[in-house]
């Protein structure tokens, strides 16, 4: 009688450690450097907090356009790291950062020539339209380095060099902070520039994180960032194989980033109490997401680089163990976030009617959360291991059948509370998860690009069909 193998929990989350905790302590550091930021334009008033954050929503719809590069690119690095193909590695690199630095050109141009539209798209007050314009003419500018930053990071994580970014992160923050207590108020001899200063602040951060990853690259003698010829050997199979993989993990975040888009456009034509609350609250929710992308991360490295090589087994044992991680350490977040709220909110200029707003979107989102960040680390699971559909189909679906339609009805037509409106945004989350954890359970998604995982693949669905029928 055969004993049935235990999973190695240990060295399983000695790896995920190695990986996931520089990561979240990256994004940790650069939610820290937001909050001090909101917290030193804060006494500036609400009115220009939330203009401010309307102008990171900006960003993250540029976010959303170029992280289906950013998705597609870390399936193939990981892949091609498990099976040692530098030369896939670099090919793959050099389409990758081509698609992101157009982007990023595009919303650059947007940002500086064109804020005013800009504007006008995600609120109707005269008052926050004014600001965010000073503010997005300026940070227009640091587009083209935070999109190459993120190029670089995203290679760097895939073939387990983490510490690189994580470096850059800290020189980053620091130089953000210095520079705003320097220039939003005029210390250490300058003019008070206000929002503006702000947005220069970000902007030569964003340059010092470019610098720092590279050059620490170069100190270290790592060497797929500087094969600039062997970026662009690109073949036409090499480039058909790279967009049909891609293709669902872009149409998802371009539809994603439309969708958050016009729910957007929703939220920031309620009131001004309900505008400064949701920036405050989109601050604090990149703590969550901060910890959240350290498992995104582990599972696009652990699971993608086993793939790669063939150890399909071990992918798919791999996969389900990250779901469960990943809701404890994220339920620990949300629940230290509650806990700490309120003198949290308080100093980052809300009281009154925007504190109220601002406690009821905390307690939604850490309700929510739990739910949205297992979706998304299997959906960042499937990616890995080859599958960009599963995952697009699902959440794209229920977005615009279910989530916008409701999101739009009770902000514009029934003109719903608030809290309401917001509690809309989160509502196929529950429906979605029990059908990734189905398709997880199948093992269908698992689809390699390597020579070494294809031809591992038979086998292993042989397998995972007949334990099925069992």
């Amino acid at each position: 009688m055969t004993r049935k193998s235990t999973f190695p929990w240990l060295d399983f989350i000695k790896k995920i450690a190695v990986i996931a905790v520089p990561v979240a302590l990256q994004n940790l550091l650069t939610t820290t450097g937001s909050m001090v930021d909101t917290i030193m334009i804060a006494p500036l008033g609400e009115i220009t907090v939330g203009a401010v954050g309307l102008c990171a929503q900006f960003t993250s719809l540029m976010f959303s356009c170029y992280w289906g590069f950013v998705g597609g690119g870390m399936l193939f690095f990981g892949q091609y790291w498990g099976a040692k193909d530098d030369d896939g590695i670099d090919r793959s690199y050099g389409i990758t950062i081509s698609f992101m630095m157009f982007v990023a050109v595009v919303f650059a141009c947007l940002a500086t020539l064109a804020p005013e539209w800009v504007m006008s798209i995600y609120t109707d007050k005269p008052a926050f339209q004014e600001i965010g314009v000073q503010y997005l003419r300026v940070v227009g500018f640091a587009y083209p380095m935070q999109i190459f930053s993120m190029g670089m990071s995203a290679l760097l994580r895939s073939t387990e060099r983490v510490r690189i970014p994580f470096y850059a992160a800290i020189a980053s923050v620091l130089t953000n902070m210095v520079l705003n207590w320097a220039l939003i108020h005029g210390n250490l001899g300058f003019q008070p520039m206000g929002v503006q200063g702000a947005a220069l602040a970000t902007t030569i951060a964003a340059l010092v994180n470019a610098g720092v990853i590279l050059l620490l690259a170069r100190v270290q003698k790592y060497p797929y960032l500087f094969h600039f010829r062997r970026h662009f050997r690109w073949t036409k199979p090499a480039l058909a194989l790279y967009l049909r993989r891609c293709f669902p993990i872009i149409c998802n975040e371009a539809f994603l980033g439309i969708a958050l888009m016009i729910t957007n456009m929703v939220l920031g034509r309620q009131s001004e109490a309900a505008i400064a609350a949701t920036a405050v609250f989109r601050t604090l929710e990149g703590l969550v997401i901060g910890f959240f992308a350290g498992f995104s991360n582990a599972s696009s490295v652990l699971v993608g680089k086993c793939v790669g090589a063939g150890e399909l087994d071990t992918a798919y044992e791999r996969a389900k163990r990250l779901v469960f991680l990943c809701a404890g350490c994220i339920l620990l977040v949300c629940l230290t976030l509650m806990v700490a709220h309120k003198p949290v909110l308080t100093i980052m200029s809300l009281s009154g009617e925007s504190l109220r707003i601002g406690t009821g979107l905390l307690a939604i989102y850490c309700v929510a959360a739990v739910i949205r960040m297992c979706n998304w680390t299997m959906n960042d699971t499937y990616r890995a291991a080859g599958d960009a559909t599963t995952g697009t189909v699902l959440e794209i679906s229920f977005m615009y059948v279910m989530v916008l339609p409701c999101v739009c009805l009770s902000g514009l037509v029934f003109k719903a509370p608030y809290l309401l409106i917001f509690a809309c945004c989160f509502i196929d989350e529950p429906i979605r998860f029990v059908l990734m954890q189905r398709h997880m359970y199948s093992g269908r998604w698992i689809r390699p690009v390597t020579p070494e995982g294809q031809a591992a693949l038979p086998a292993f669905r042989k397998m995972r069909n007949a334990k099925t029928e069992n």
